[in-house]
């Protein structure tokens, strides 16, 4: 019974890291239609601004989302407006623009990368943060991850909150159900899509941050942690962000499962269970 409960708690420690990967995902093929492949690597970024200025000043890392989020907010709605828009206003289409942004991101996502090598090198970085066990009766919990997992909650259900009650947010979820009707409504579409992308690279960089709270980091990460993004999203629904939550806590606990079993096949299982959701429910949990 205690090691049930605890590959559970694993289970839902590892999930709060896999629902705030994916959140902004969701977010940018929910709304501006980019199934946005360089995700993983906005997290990486997000990591390393975290390790590099906790390692040089000494600053607590979790201070570090003040600088995080606006940088990766900037680069986000930069990328949008400079890339995926001129992209988009010369699409024929917009399934020939889903098409072309998947390219395009793919593009992005080795000019980041080599950027980041170029600035931080090849090697595995990290440093230790509340690196210790907190014991409740005969169950085991890890500190930092427990840090990450209630800052995950927190900071996923602020930016539901944040879409659901603010302006803003609503003139985002706007764009998503109806772009002409919004459009003739007063929203303006293009400042939303480019602010839907910057927020899902600020959430992407938070994540980034909470990741390296825990887990080393190198600038080839990226794509392991868009993957993860992807099959969550799946799971829970195309740009649904609860189903984000929702799907990243059930992915938690399904790899934890796994890991008790075999840790080298937790990958194969996740790439295993993708593809069988597109096969059954391919709208996910939560999706229309």
């Amino acid at each position: 019974m205690i090691a049930i409960l605890n590959t559970l708690i694993n289970g839902l420690l590892l999930g709060g890291i896999y629902a705030i990967t994916a959140v902004g995902l969701s977010l940018q093929y929910g709304v501006a239609r980019i199934l946005n492949i360089a995700h993983g690597e906005y997290i990486m970024v997000g990591a390393f601004i975290t390790w590099m200025l906790h390692t040089a000043t000494g600053i607590n890392p979790l201070l570090c989302l003040i600088a995080v989020g606006p940088i990766l907010f900037v680069v986000g709605y930069l990328v949008q407006l400079f890339l995926f828009k001129t992209l988009k206003d010369k699409s024929p289409s917009p399934a020939a623009f889903e098409g072309s942004s998947m390219l395009l991101a793919f593009g992005t996502l080795f000019v980041i990368q080599s950027i980041a090598i170029f600035i931080w090198g090849r090697n595995v970085e990290g440093y230790s943060f509340m690196a210790y066990s907190v014991y409740l009766g005969d169950l085991r919990f890890s500190a930092n991850r427990l840090v990450i997992l209630v800052f995950a909650v927190i900071i996923c259900c602020l930016f539901y909150l944040f879409l659901a009650h603010t302006r803003i947010g609503k003139a985002i979820r706007a764009a998503s159900q109806d772009p002409e009707a919004a459009g003739l409504m007063g929203v303006k579409i293009n400042r939303m899509l480019a602010i839907c992308f910057a927020l899902g690279a600020m959430m992407a960089g938070f994540a980034g941050m909470l990741i390296s709270l825990a887990y080393p980091i190198n600038t080839t990460m990226g794509m392991q942690y868009t993957i993860i993004a992807i099959i969550v999203v799946v799971l829970g629904g195309l740009g649904s962000i609860p189903g984000s939550l929702v799907g990243g806590f059930l992915l938690g606990i399904f790899g934890s499962i796994v890991s008790n079993y075999e840790p080298g096949l937790t990958l194969a299982a996740y790439y295993l269970l993708f593809m069988i959701l597109l096969l059954i429910k391919p709208s996910g949990i939560f999706g229309r």
